[in-house]
């Protein structure tokens, strides 16, 4: 197609436009999740709904990446840019029934079934004790309820998710190669609303990203573990959280263990809203010394641990919103007040007109 030289405001008109009220024109499932919105989708593996939206941005929490609108039709509909401009702003090439997302293509739901157990849990031991340092009795416990195993074809290590039956509906494997690259992936027709996790009698819930996380984390404090719940998302998922809660009724206090880098900076916020808009509002974030919880179990065994990663935008916003404070402005006249800032490149007061409609 010829080239199309749009304009700067064309550009930022197309990249602003909402995404949720688009994707539902164009006949996609979405389901809401606080201030946000999940985009449902299906593949391989069954349902997925790891991608969230807020306005013109997503971002695919399964994948850590993200981006505004022209970059999720770029992603989802592999559209080059000038298409994906003119589709957003109601330019149309082709036929919207004629370009379906390339991630978002209905397959049938694949049956979920556990690998075969191998025999013992030799490298599985060895694994999580050499090299990730989580106490013996810790991985025993989770043996004994079989929510731990080695499976037989390449020993990964497989963790479990159980309904309130006790029936595994979910599995995850993190191989436990020591050579080469590992992995962690979720098995076929896992269903999200569960996950490793553990259930004690107490009120509180430790929600964690992954499985060595969370027995990294009661390594680490291991008093009275057990008399209160845990929980590994898999990522930075809620399903498996809101489920934990409903089934369990003496759950009503969050704490949030997630990673302390930018996907779990990003996360916190995210669950505290979704929680909230659920009903539970005693919700508190415990982040850990250093990237992760494995890591700080590292660091205290004398090995290097990778340190945490500062989300400097977030930062950046909140020095910023810390001094900002209210514009008065006339609604019939903040269309063009608006481009007259943005044209000018005064970012800041954009922020404080966006504060004036908020408020």
């Amino acid at each position: 197609m010829p080239y199309i030289p749009f304009t700067d405001e064309q550009k930022q008109l197309a990249n602003s436009v909402d995404l949720a009220e688009y994707l539902r024109v164009r006949g996609e499932k979405l389901e809401r999740a606080g201030v946000e919105h999940k985009l449902i989708y299906y593949d391989s593996s069954g349902k997925h709904d790891s991608i969230t939206i807020r306005g013109s941005k997503w971002f695919d929490h399964k994948n850590q990446t993200g981006g505004g609108a022209i970059k999720f039709m770029q992603e989802f509909y592999g559209m080059d840019f000038q298409t994906a401009v003119q589709e957003l702003l109601g330019q149309r090439v082709t036929p919207l029934s004629h370009s379906p997302p390339k991630t978002i293509a209905k397959e049938e739901k694949k049956e979920f079934k556990l690998p075969e157990a191998n025999a013992n849990m030799h490298r599985v031991y060895a694994y999580l004790i050499k090299q990730r340092f989580i106490a013996p009795d810790i991985i025993s416990y989770f043996a004994k309820q079989h929510t731990l195993y080695e499976d037989k074809e390449h020993h990964n290590a497989v963790f479990v998710g159980v309904d309130e039956n006790g029936v595994p509906r979910q599995a995850s494997k993190r191989s436990t190669n020591s050579y080469g690259n590992s992995f962690r992936i979720t098995c076929q027709g896992s269903d999200t609303r569960y996950s490793f996790a553990h259930f004690g009698e107490s009120k509180r819930l430790y929600v964690f990203e992954a499985p060595i996380d969370m027995m990294s984390f009661l390594t680490l404090y291991p008093k009275d573990w057990q008399k209160h719940s845990c929980i590994a998302m898999n990522g930075v998922y809620e399903n498996a959280v809101l489920a934990a809660l409903k089934n369990h009724s003496n759950l009503s206090e969050v704490i949030l263990c997630v990673d302390n880098d930018e996907g779990g900076i990003e996360a916190v916020g995210r669950l505290k809203d979704i929680l909230s808009e659920n009903g539970y509002t005693d919700v508190k974030r415990l982040a850990p010394k250093f990237k992760d919880w494995n890591e700080v179990l590292k660091a205290k065994n004398g090995v290097k641990a990778l340190p945490a990663v500062p989300h400097k935008r977030k930062e950046e916003y909140l020095k910023e919103v810390s001094e900002l404070g209210y514009l008065k402005c006339r609604p019939d006249k903040l269309t063009s007040q608006i481009y007259a800032t943005f044209k000018n490149g005064q970012y800041k007061y954009l922020a404080e007109y966006a504060l004036a409609l908020y408020h």
